[in-house]
């Protein structure tokens, strides 16, 4: 059983278009304007256990909206989706106890307490006995180089210590899927480079599967064994860089931001 299963999954908001000035207003009231936009469209898409994949696509392409169905915090229009034969959906403990998300752009921890308060209150979440949940602590922290600032309120802590402490957090019950997306942005090159060796390591050392997203191709060079290519909601490449260079007719040392740019300026001339 692959670890992410979707056949044609669609997400489609529908929304009502308002036309400017009190005189829209009022007739937007009576006559309302409904539009429909497709923000995933019919994606299928197979992810074996284990592997590392990234998620590209310009703002706007789906990214995000696909990573939020699958670990459950959107439900498909139509389609059909599984993450390690569940439902994401339906948001059952066995399902969430397997999956972790980190957001780059928002985060977990409580800002005025201390990270380790924060790792407390998700050790009850998901009821780990104090064995388990010290050796999590000690390891991840230790991987992480963060064993020294654990104690310290997060809004003291820099924006590199802020997201290895969310890395403790997502991972603490040893998720078997890790939803990534755009873990370095804002970093420094330090700070991503610390990033990036766990993350690799993570999926090394325990077999983590791991969906990336990120704009920074330097992250996806590192860590994908393989990408997905979205745009408009629908994947238009998927395989490995080699594959993807060669999709754009560029060398094997290409600039990876010069091949993504021309892959999306052909499927818009398509």
């Amino acid at each position: 059983m692959p670890a992410i299963q979707t056949k044609a999954m669609t997400k489609t908001y529908r929304y009502t278009e308002q036309r400017p000035g009190l005189g829209g207003a009022v007739r937007g009231l009576f006559r309302p304007d409904r539009r429909e936009r497709v923000a995933v469209d019919t994606l299928d898409l197979t992810v074996p256990r284990g592997q590392i994949i990234g998620l590209l696509g310009p703002n706007g392409a789906g990214k995000t909206t696909t990573i939020k169905m699958l670990c459950g915090l959107l439900r498909p229009t139509s389609g059909e989706v599984e993450v390690f034969g569940h439902r994401p959906a339906k948001r059952g403990y066995d399902f969430l106890s397997r999956i972790s998300v980190v957001f780059g752009q928002r985060s977990m921890l409580w800002w005025d307490v201390s990270t380790y308060d924060s790792l407390l209150i998700h050790r009850e979440m998901y009821a780990l006995p104090k064995p388990r949940f010290d050796q999590a602590v000690e390891d991840l922290s230790e991987r992480l180089q963060v064993q020294d600032i654990l104690n310290i309120p997060v809004r003291k802590l820099s924006l590199g210590q802020r997201m290895r402490c969310e890395l403790i957090l997502a991972l603490l019950h040893g998720p078997d899927l890790l939803f990534a997306d755009e873990p370095t942005v804002g970093l420094d090159v330090v700070a991503k480079l610390t990033v990036r060796n766990f993350l690799a390591e993570l999926n090394r050392d325990l077999g983590t599967t791991i969906v990336l997203t990120s704009h920074d191709m330097n992250d996806v060079a590192a860590l994908c064994e393989r990408v997905a290519v979205i745009n408009h909601g629908r994947i238009i490449f998927d395989g490995d860089l080699t594959a993807l260079r060669g999709r754009a007719d560029a060398g094997i040392d290409a600039d990876l931001d010069q091949v993504m740019s021309k892959l999306f300026t052909e499927a818009a001339d398509a």
